[in-house]
């Protein structure tokens, strides 16, 4: 690791808030394990979870549970999960992807790489795992199943998020 990200991880916020929001036609509170261990190894690693919602698999729905969750002030990270198949009803990608201000495209496509070497093979291809930003609230959208949220959260997402923080933070004058 570069000596200037060792030093971005260090001035990084060492707890971020964030908001779950489970894209599901089906899953309850209960049923819903993927959100669950979201939040458990969000936990874990002393972030907080300032909001969480299970919302229907519509892109009108996504989009605005995205915009109001961006817009409030007690979150700073909203993680998603579901959705981001290729069937007809999955429409998680492209409600993400219209209203983000700027994509991090890595996000997918190294998801995609460690699907394909560590978990799934060559079905990695039809993930549409997508993050980015909406002002300075960043956005990370995964697939909905505990093994991919596992990969995700434990590889690209926790190990980061405070390092994401700091940049969209960075440019924002201090009192």
């Amino acid at each position: 690791m570069s000596a200037s990200t060792e030093q971005h991880r260090r001035e990084a916020p060492k707890s971020v808030s964030c908001a779950i929001i489970t894209v599901s036609d089906t899953r309850t509170p209960e049923t819903d394990k993927s959100g669950q261990l979201i939040r458990q190894l969000l936990e874990e690693c002393n972030h907080s979870v300032a909001e969480y919602a299970i919302v229907e698999d519509d892109y009108e729905c996504i989009g605005k549970l995205l915009r109001e969750a961006a817009e409030n002030p007690r979150v700073e990270v909203v993680l998603l999960n579901g959705g981001t198949g290729i069937a007809g009803r999955d429409t998680t990608f492209e409600a993400v992807r219209d209203q983000l201000h700027k994509e991090m495209p890595g996000f997918g496509e190294i998801f995609r790489y460690l699907s394909f070497t560590e978990d799934i093979g060559s079905a990695a291809i039809l993930s549409r795992a997508i993050a980015g930003t909406i002002g300075t609230t960043a956005i990370f959208s995964m697939p909905g199943s505990t093994g991919a949220v596992k990969l995700a959260m434990t590889r690209l997402i926790v190990p980061e998020i405070g390092h994401v923080m700091r940049e969209l933070y960075k440019d924002i004058p201090h009192e």
